[in-house]
């Protein structure tokens, strides 16, 4: 007699046993709400015990990669979007963009249900557990680019030496001569801002110089921030003679603020970024600033998710290093320098 052939497990059979309606296995499926975390986790567990395997697409990839950021308009999220887009078509696959808005984290999970895609590259966004488990049982596989916070284990990730970046800057400032030497820090919410704060605290300590508390500022990544902080920074009775912004964009901020007090870059006060984006070059004078190398960080995050889109275990999380890029906004300290009001 010949062997028959096992039925295959069907969402009525994990709804019965879990003791769900069929439409509730649906909604685990497809990562929608509606789902108790309980009845999603028994289902869950049901599914995996009995191997069911949805049906993606027909069996078939979209050839689509998704890549979320929280933010699409600064210098930074520009230069991601383009690496991004060369590493996955160089790879025969297409690129979708996705913005991941403040509360909003639902909508994007069940739009992924309806997109799905073959994986997903997060640019510097906080995942959240219920996020990642969400994504796991859709069976799609992901990728973190520059976390916002401590990610838990089993999350592939794609860092930069942030903390190196920073002390480099920050020496550099010192060996020019300077010893009054301030930073314009990114939103210390972000694990890159605390690292490279720590990085410039440690340079500054190493050269034996005194940073008054007025001296290191904490606030958002942008021109305009930039300028604020550094318009208090110029305005004390005794300012800095160097700023080392933690973005592009902060440090041409800088750049304003200085303008609008009658000082010159690098005469009066010299400036550091920390992106390398295009703008920095473009910037009168162009601006030495730390380099993040952009295009290996996107295809690192492309051959990551390759692994995991076969099937393999991607290693452990890949550290790309920074390089201190020198322009001509930097100069040793003006021994008569100007003072306005």
């Amino acid at each position: 007699m010949a062997a028959t052939e096992s039925p295959r497990t069907t969402i009525a059979d994990i709804a019965q046993a879990a003791g769900v309606s069929a439409p509730t296995v649906s909604k685990v499926l497809n990562g929608r709400q509606g789902v108790s975390s309980a009845t999603r986790e028994r289902v869950t567990e049901l599914l995996r015990e009995h191997g069911y395997a949805p049906r993606r697409s027909g069996g078939r990839l979209t050839g689509v990669i998704e890549l979320v950021l929280s933010e699409l308009d600064s210098p930074w999220s520009a230069s991601l979007i383009q690496a991004m887009e060369a590493a996955v078509y160089a790879e025969g696959l297409a690129l979708v963009l996705s913005r991941l808005r403040p509360g909003k984290a639902d909508e994007w999970l069940d739009h992924i249900a309806s997109r799905n895609p073959d994986g997903v590259v997060f640019g510097v966004v906080e995942t959240t557990a219920e996020q990642r488990d969400r994504l796991r049982e859709l069976m799609v596989p992901f990728v973190v680019i520059d976390p916002e916070g401590n990610q838990k284990a089993r999350v592939p990730t794609v860092g930069l030496t942030h903390w190196r970046g920073a002390h480099a800057a920050t020496e550099h400032l010192v060996t020019l001569g300077h010893r009054r030497i301030a930073t314009i820090g990114g939103p210390l919410r972000l694990l890159c801002s605390r690292a490279r704060a720590d990085g410039f605290r440690a340079a500054a300590a190493a050269a034996g110089l005194d940073v008054p508390p007025e001296f290191v500022v904490h606030t958002e990544f942008g021109y305009e921030p930039g300028r604020d902080a550094a318009a208090g920074l110029l305005a004390l009775p005794t300012p800095p003679t160097a700023i080392f912004a933690a973005s592009d964009e902060q440090a041409l901020g800088v750049y304003e603020a200085a303008r609008r007090r009658g000082l010159r870059v690098p005469d009066d006060v010299s400036v550091v970024g920390f992106n390398d984006a295009p703008i920095a070059s473009w910037a009168s004078p162009p601006l030495t600033t730390v380099r993040e190398p952009i295009e290996d960080v996107a295809g690192q995050a492309v051959l990551l998710l390759g692994r995991l889109m076969a099937g393999r275990t991607p290693g452990p999380g890949v550290e790309l290093a920074t390089e201190l890029v020198v322009r001509e906004s930097t100069a040793a300290p003006s021994t008569g320098r100007r003072r306005t009001q």
